[in-house]
């Protein structure tokens, strides 16, 4: 990147990280189980809701114990049940017309970081009904208050729930894009491990390795602040302490209730001091080729890290210890590659491939203009890089099969 460039972006950074205290950061009021919404719904005069999930989660059954205390309650709900994996604009309107339809006064998220960051869109379209979802992208295009947000997350991983973000897919073009707003901050959490109880292995996995991912990116980025480093240490401490054994044992609801916690607190440590070039990049591939973002973040990770250098040395220190890879006195450079190392180990034992499918090296340009575009200057990495830089990472990904430089 060119001095010019670089000198602009560290400016908007250093402004952004100053500014901090004087924003409206908040963290939603926090419930440990879905049979406490309906009290929480009509404390505030709220009796009709929609739900926006996926399909899967509403033929299975996961949603009957909160739609039965609902009704219990009096609480009129709709659900919608057509969000996909990477949610896209249509999503977005298809569920708003129908929030419209019938009368909703409140918004529940009730699924992975999909479905939840589809009700976001939803409530920002409603608190905005003049501004196109594509409008929105990038930062404080709200600026006004959504209709009640309730987020009950069923997998450990986005964070979601507490964050001031959501992503969305474009239809026509296939690319993905963030929206980060403070009214985007649902106003409650559901963070009950029964929720994740049916979360199948290889998703506990890849969910759980995206959290890390926030959580790293948070912690080694230039606008941390003490409580988002604290979040970020906690949030790594607890993954590397039980995402194996959730890996290995669904059922172990202690374990899981960890992974929750540490997801959230990963979520309210990058709501504050952002993300990095690894969020960039997998957002441009599952815009493109629909890769869940959890695996393209897990697959991305020790390859940014590495990219990275030296830059990151002494906070991967730090994480490194937060773990309990290395202790104190190991060199930080060493425990750098520690660190990296053992985030591939976790990879591997979890069945997390090495590379990602489909990526094709004409796309690489396009794809490494995307992520330069939503990562700077917004994003606080601790080692810049323009787009030609980027299509390095794609490369370092790409399976071999398809590689040529």
């Amino acid at each position: 990147m060119n001095i010019i460039s670089r000198t602009g972006c560290r400016i908007f950074q250093t402004l952004f990280k100053l500014a901090i205290p004087a924003l409206p950061y908040r963290s939603p009021e926090i419930l440990d189980h879905v049979s406490q919404i309906p009290e929480h719904l009509l404390d505030r005069d709220i009796h009709r809701i929609l739900i926006v999930t996926d399909g899967f989660l509403h033929i299975s059954g996961a949603l009957e114990t909160m739609k039965k205390a609902l009704s219990s309650a009096g609480i009129h709900y709709t659900v919608y049940d057509e969000t996909v994996p990477n949610p896209t604009v249509w999503n977005v309107e298809s569920a708003r017309e129908t929030y419209i339809k019938n009368n909703c006064q409140a918004l529940i998220g009730f699924g992975g970081g999909s479905a939840i960051d589809c009700a976001k869109a939803v409530g920002a379209r409603i608190a905005r009904p003049g501004l196109t979802v594509p409008k929105m992208r990038g930062i404080l295009k709200i600026r006004k208050r959504l209709p009640h947000l309730i987020a009950v997350p069923t997998t450990a991983g986005t964070g979601s729930e507490t964050t001031l973000a959501t992503v969305i897919t474009d239809d026509k073009n296939y690319h993905k894009f963030p929206i980060n707003d403070f009214p985007l901050i649902p106003r409650a959490a559901v963070l009950d491990p029964e929720n994740t109880r049916s979360l199948p292995p290889h998703l506990t996995a890849t969910t759980g390795m995206d959290a890390l991912t926030h959580a790293i990116e948070a912690y080694i980025g230039r606008s941390t602040t003490r409580s988002t480093r604290k979040d970020a240490l906690t949030a790594m401490k607890l993954i590397a302490d039980n995402i194996e054994q959730a890996y290995a044992c669904g059922d172990d609801m202690e374990v899981r209730k960890n992974m929750l916690t540490a997801a959230f607190r990963a979520g309210r440590a990058f709501s504050v001091s952002y993300v990095g070039y690894c969020h960039a990049v997998a957002h441009s591939l599952g815009g493109k080729y629909h890769i869940p973002h959890g695996l393209a973040n897990a697959v991305l990770l020790p390859y940014v890290l590495e990219r990275y250098g030296a830059s990151i040395y002494n906070k991967a220190n730090d994480i490194a210890v937060a773990m309990g890879i290395v202790d104190t006195t190991v060199p930080a450079d060493r425990a750098t590659h520690a660190l990296i190392a053992r985030i591939r180990q976790l990879n591997a034992h979890m069945g997390i491939p090495t590379k990602l499918p489909g990526i094709r090296p004409e796309d690489i340009p396009q794809l490494a203009a995307f992520a330069a575009k939503e990562a700077n200057p917004l994003y606080p990495v601790p080692k810049l890089m323009d787009r030609k830089e980027l299509e390095m990472l794609y490369y370092d990904v790409m399976e071999e099969a398809h590689e040529t430089r």
